[in-house]
C-alpha cells in the first residue's frame, strides 16, 4: 500500500489521541474514513476535525471494542456501506498503573478486554474484508511496553506484549498464504495523550502523581507526529516502527543488556516513579 488516497480507513479509539490524529492525516491523504470510540462528544470533536482535513467521506460509530459481538456487527456494517475495506488500526487502548500484587482482578479484566480482547476483535472481524480488497493492511498499536518490561505495568505489558506477539504472526499467515495484506505491529513511546489522565490505577498508586510524571516527564512527542511516523510505516510496509526516540533508545538498551535490564530498571525505579500512597 504506497497511498492512502480512496483507501477506506477504520480507526478505533479515534476520539483522542494517536487515533484522531491518524484519522486527521488519513483525510488529509484521501481516505474514506470510519472512525469509533466509546467517547461519543471526543468522536464527534475529531469528525469535525476530520471534515475540515477534507475527508472524501467519514462515518462515525460509538465502539466498544472490547464487545465481540458489537465489533462483528462493526465490520460488516462498515464493509456494507463503503464497499470495502483497506486498513483496520487498532488503537483504542487504556492504561493500568499498580504493582501486579495490588491488582484488583476487576482493573485486570478491564484492560485485558480492551488492549488485548479489542485488537483481536477488529483483527479477526476485518481480516475477511482486509483480504477481499486485495490491498489491506492491519495496524495494531502495541507499547514500547510491548518491548521492555516495566514495574508497576505488569499487565499493560502483558497486553502489549501479546499485541506485538499476534501482529507477527499474524503477518507471517498473510505471507505464507499470499494474502496481500500487510501487518504493521506500533509501539510508541511517550506520546502527549490522555491515557495516563484516564487511567486506573492500584490502590496504593498515587493516581495525580502518576499523570503528572507521565504528561510533565515522558510524554514528548505529538500525537500529529507520531500519526505522521505511523503512516509512513504503513506505506513502505514495515513489520514493526518504533515511535519516538525514547523508544529507540530504551529498546536498544533492552536489547544489548537482556535479562539485566531488569536490574537497571529496578535500580533506577525508585529515583523516578512517584511514591505510594499510604493505605490504611
Amino acid at each position: 500500500m504506497k497511498t492512502l488516497d480512496d483507501k477506506v480507513v477504520v480507526i478505533t479509539g479515534a476520539g483522542s489521541g494517536i487515533g484522531r490524529a491518524l484519522a486527521v492525516a488519513a483525510a488529509r491523504q484521501g481516505a474514506l474514513l470510519a472512525v469509533s470510540d466509546v467517547d461519543e462528544a471526543g468522536l464527534a470533536e475529531t469528525v469535525d476535525l476530520v471534515k475540515g482535513a477534507g475527508a472524501r467521506e467519514v462515518r462515525s460509530d460509538r465502539l466498544d471494542v472490547a464487545d465481540r459481538a458489537a465489533v462483528a456487527a462493526y465490520a460488516t456494517t462498515v464493509a456494507d456501506h463503503f464497499g470495502r475495506v483497506n486498513v483496520v488500526v487498532n488503537n483504542a487502548g487504556v492504561a493500568l498503573a499498580g504493582e501486579f500484587a495490588d491488582l484488583e482482578y476487576d482493573d485486570i479484566d478491564w484492560i485485558m478486554a480492551i488492549n488485548l480482547g479489542g485488537v483481536l476483535n477488529g483483527t479477526k472481524e476485518f481480516l475477511p474484508h482486509l483480504i477481499a480488497s486485495g490491498d489491506g493492511h492491519v495496524v495494531n498499536l502495541s507499547s514500547l511496553f510491548g518491548l521492555v518490561p516495566m514495574p508497576g505495568q505488569s499487565i499493560y505489558n502483558a497486553t502489549k506484549f501479546a499485541v506485538r506477539g499476534m501482529s507477527e504472526a499474524l503477518r507471517i499467515e498473510m505471507l505464507q498464504a499470499g494474502h496481500r495484506v500487510g501487518v504493521t505491529v506500533v509501539h510508541p513511546g511517550g506520546i502527549k495523550t490522555a491515557i495516563a489522565r484516564n487511567a486506573r490505577v492500584s490502590a496504593k498508586e498515587d493516581k495525580e502523581a502518576t499523570a503528572k510524571l507521565f504528561d510533565k516527564k515522558l510524554a514528548k512527542m505529538t500525537p500529529e507526529k507520531a500519526a505522521e511516523v505511523i503512516w509512513r510505516a504503513v506505506e513502505k510496509d514495515q513489520a514493526r516502527v518504533l515511535v519516538g526516540i525514547d523508544a529507540h533508545v530504551i529498546h536498544n538498551l533492552g536489547k544489548y543488556t537482556g535479562s539485566k535490564f531488569q536490574d537497571l530498571v529496578a535500580k533506577a525505579a525508585d529515583r523516578v516513579l512517584p511514591a505510594k500512597t499510604k493505605v490504611v
